[in-house]
């Protein structure tokens, strides 16, 4: 229960990606009966209205904004437009409770109705910049595309090509995906890491919300295309951490079989960063979230990490809204713990455990027909 109450939680200051995380925890916690459905429909028609009123660049909405006007809370000095990438897993949200509530009753086919809206109205191709090459992270109306950050793989922004793909609307070519995503200088991999081949991805696979973010919605059981299948490789991204945890090699304090997880996060040194074993080595800071998210592919390894943070470390890890956000059991002076939950760690835990239990949210993203047109556009295959 706590996991989920978080996402009920205002904030002065809301994100794009969290509030998507946030809308399918709470699609799962009105089927475990923490709360209505009725309740939930209340919360996410709340949700959709703000959306639909705050200020959009070609459909696309920005990283973060004022929950009180509606405007746009600069990301950064240029970063004050349409985020891709940060839509993207809002709409994972949005068209997961799209078919939740599809067959209900006339209030919830009315949602329906405005999350299809809000879906065909994202200009995914605009973000191209009018060519086959690439999709674009940013646009600003004050500075155009001067960031110019091209989406490449392999990494958590893989649902952007898909949802790009599977547009009604404003749809991308398959060129685009195989120009940018999967031409990337960590796209492939084939190395292996403890005895486990990684065949996608920067060196031991990067953090581990890469494994998390764009599966939330995105079944990768039978997931699978020329390169790989999508459910082992997640797999083994999740155990090459716990293998490194395990060998220890920098003999960082805490660090075994059941405490492993690295991923971008909160941290008690340096603030929000990323922790991973490749391009920003590890610094002894461990990330629940990490391991916990991770449960659909590693369930048992997920489980010992989630009995030792609980069982062994809850008097410091666990607070009211579920597990804090990072430790760091190294640290002599100064915090171990970071006392803060951040939506797109927590959103992912409760998703991922409804997801192994049950399915619920692969079930209904995947409901959607459109996914399945984008999928196959783009050369991936399924078990449906």
């Amino acid at each position: 229960r706590r996991l989920i109450c978080i996402m009920l939680q205002l904030m002065d200051i809301i994100t794009m990606g969290g509030s998507g995380f946030g809308i399918m925890a709470l699609i799962a916690g009105a089927e475990r009966n923490y709360f209505s459905r009725a309740d939930v429909y209340k919360r996410i028609d709340k949700m959709v209205g703000f959306l639909e009123k705050a200020e959009r660049f070609h459909g696309a909405w920005a990283h973060w904004y004022d929950a009180n006007t509606g405007k746009v809370f600069n990301f950064s000095k240029f970063d004050d437009g349409g985020d891709l990438v940060e839509t993207a897993f809002l709409m994972e949200g949005l068209l997961t409770a799209r078919e939740y509530f599809r067959n209900g009753n006339p209030d919830e086919q009315t949602l329906v109705s405005h999350i299809t809206k809000l879906w065909e109205s994202v200009e995914w191709n605009w973000y191209t910049q009018g060519s086959k090459d690439a999709l674009y992270w940013h646009w600003s109306k004050n500075y155009g595309f001067k960031m110019n950050h091209r989406i490449t793989g392999f990494d958590e922004t893989l649902i952007t090509y898909v949802l790009a793909a599977s547009s009604p609307t404003f749809p991308i070519e398959r060129s685009v995906y195989e120009n940018c995503y999967t031409h990337s200088n960590y796209y492939l991999n084939g190395k292996s890491y403890f005895g486990i081949k990684l065949d996608l991805g920067m060196e031991y696979g990067g953090p581990l919300f890469f494994t998390h973010y764009s599966f939330l919605g995105l079944n990768p059981n039978g997931l699978s295309d020329k390169y790989t299948n999508y459910f082992e490789l997640k797999k083994e991204h999740a155990l090459i951490q716990q293998a490194y945890a395990k060998e220890n090699p920098k003999k960082q304090v805490g660090y075994g079989a059941n405490c492993w997880g690295f991923t971008s996060s909160d941290d008690p040194i340096n603030g929000y960063t990323s922790h991973d074993l490749g391009t920003n080595d590890e610094n002894g800071t461990i990330s629940p979230t990490a391991a916990l998210s991770s449960i659909v592919y590693t369930p048992k390894a997920s489980m010992d990490a989630l009995r030792h943070f609980y069982y062994d470390k809850g008097n410091i890890l666990f607070g009211k809204y579920g597990f804090y956000d990072a430790f760091n059991e190294g640290l002599v002076d100064g915090q171990q713990v970071v006392h803060s939950y951040l939506a797109i760690d927590q959103g992912p835990i409760a998703v991922m455990i409804e997801n192994y239990r049950s399915g619920l949210l692969w079930k209904l993203f995947m409901g959607n027909p459109e996914i399945h047109t984008g999928l196959k556009k783009l050369g991936f295959k399924t078990d449906k």
